[in-house]
């Protein structure tokens, strides 16, 4: 790894830290110091993810983390924006985009960066395809945390001993419904995955899909989503099982995007 890289992925590391500590505030707000170090937690991972992709699209396990991160704040921040308690997920946020930052930068040290190779005429295509699936990632990361504050909250609550993080997060029933406006959003995204994806498997292959790893763990997501707003709008289907649908969604995607990079760069090689 390079000087250049080193310092890319400790600048890009650092901006998130600040973000990490945000429910260690004693009086946590939506303020000056929130959107600041919000901003900070996304243009590390920005300006990494623009330096890495300026030359052709990267498709190593790092950049996809390094990506996911930014992305994952980027849409943060705009949701923050719009719902008056969608920033007290910045607690739990916070150290999962740390999470995924500090295994970044351990696997940026010993992968070398793949750049993607791309057909003629393909990359418009291809590049609408990756824009969907990231943003789908970062949304639904976002439903799952807002999923897993509401099992803290429900368990705080059935316990009757609040914890200082529960205070700090959103109310079980705000949590609730951040879940599942958010999982409504990245259906819909996903369907156009899908959609985009089939288009550019016909063109590739002539087939509408390939059942590799990743487009099985992409349907099951799909599936279990739309499961999860069928449930909820025909039985209020909610709470703590609701939750369960959420994280298992998200664990199918995580499986299939930095999960099987994780494979085919650490694993197999």
């Amino acid at each position: 790894m390079t000087t250049t890289n080193i310092t890319l992925d400790l600048m890009a590391l650092a901006a998130l830290l600040p973000a990490a500590a945000l429910g260690f505030r004693q009086q946590p707000q939506r303020d000056a110091v929130f959107w600041l170090v919000t901003a900070a937690a996304f243009i590390g991972p920005f300006l990494w993810s623009v330096t890495a992709f300026s030359n052709a699209w990267r498709a190593d396990l790092a950049a996809a983390l390094w990506l996911s991160v930014a992305i994952a704040w980027g849409i943060f921040a705009f949701a923050a924006s719009m719902e008056k308690e969608m920033w007290r997920l910045a607690s739990l946020l916070g150290p999962l985009m740390l999470i995924f930052g500090i295994f970044a930068v351990i696997w940026s040290g010993d992968i070398p960066g793949r750049p993607l190779s791309l057909a003629k005429g393909a990359s418009a295509g291809l590049g609408i395809h990756i824009a969907v699936s990231v943003t789908t990632y970062a949304i639904v990361t976002l439903a799952a945390v807002a999923g897993f504050a509401g099992i803290l909250q429900d368990r705080a609550l059935k316990a009757k001993q609040p914890t200082r993080l529960t205070r700090e997060l959103p109310s079980l029933t705000t949590c609730d419904d951040l879940m599942i406006r958010l999982l409504g959003i990245a259906e819909a995204i996903l369907a156009l995955g899908l959609i985009s994806g089939m288009a550019l498997n016909v063109k590739a292959a002539g087939s509408l899909l390939t059942f590799d790893h990743k487009t099985i763990l992409a349907v099951g997501a799909f599936t279990l989503i739309a499961i999860l707003l069928v449930a909820h709008r025909m039985s209020g289907l909610r709470g703590r099982k609701a939750a369960r649908w959420a994280l298992s969604a998200y664990l199918c995607l995580t499986m299939g995007y930095p999960g099987v990079k994780f494979v085919t760069d650490v694993i197999l090689t």
